[in-house]
């Protein structure tokens, strides 16, 4: 594979548009470029979770998901493309049963939080909740692939099953909400 960014800064934005895949232009603040840019911020999210101390089932996992978010920006970048299958929400399903199997069933809603990692688990689940509502409100105009919208489904779930996972391995319990009533 050849250089396929030689130059970074193009000046062809300068006008408050930017290019798609297909070579069309559209406006940055597009439902799409607010998908795409959310997928994206989702994917740094997830890279600033790398970061941390994690077992090697966990690491694993989310470079695999970094990856298929990179094909669904791509996917959103090029309008009617397919690249996300049934697969791979499929797999993700089998991560998140695997995972949960491990935990104490939820008594109470939890507050995000307790180790570093759990942290950018959590605020990780929060970006992909976002970036699932911008994905469907692009879909609600635009021909997209439910696939995608079924994997960022699965996807926060999988985050917030992980986050409980990695707060229990580092011998952390859940924090669970009280809801503060007036006597």
């Amino acid at each position: 594979m050849g250089n396929r960014l030689s130059k970074i800064y193009t000046r062809t934005g300068d006008d408050g548009s930017t290019g798609l895949s297909d070579g069309a232009r559209i406006a940055k603040d597009s439902l799409r470029i607010e998908a795409i840019g959310s997928v994206d911020e989702l994917n740094s999210a997830i890279g600033v979770l790398l970061v941390n101390q994690l077992d090697d089932t966990s690491r694993t996992t989310l470079v695999r998901i970094q990856h298929t978010l990179f094909d669904i920006g791509g996917e959103l970048s090029m309008p009617g493309a397919t690249v996300i299958h049934g697969e791979r929400v499929a797999w993700l399903e089998q991560q998140l049963d695997t995972m949960n199997s491990a935990l104490q069933p939820l008594q109470e809603f939890i507050l995000p939080g307790g180790t570093a990692a759990a942290a950018a688990c959590h605020l990780a689940r929060a970006i992909c909740r976002r970036a699932e509502r911008r994905v469907h409100s692009l879909c609600r105009d635009s021909d997209c692939n439910p696939e995608s919208l079924r994997f960022l489904n699965r996807l926060s779930d999988l985050l917030f099953v992980m986050a409980r996972h990695l707060n229990q391995s580092a011998g952390h319990k859940d924090v669970y909400w009280q809801h503060e009533r007036k006597t």
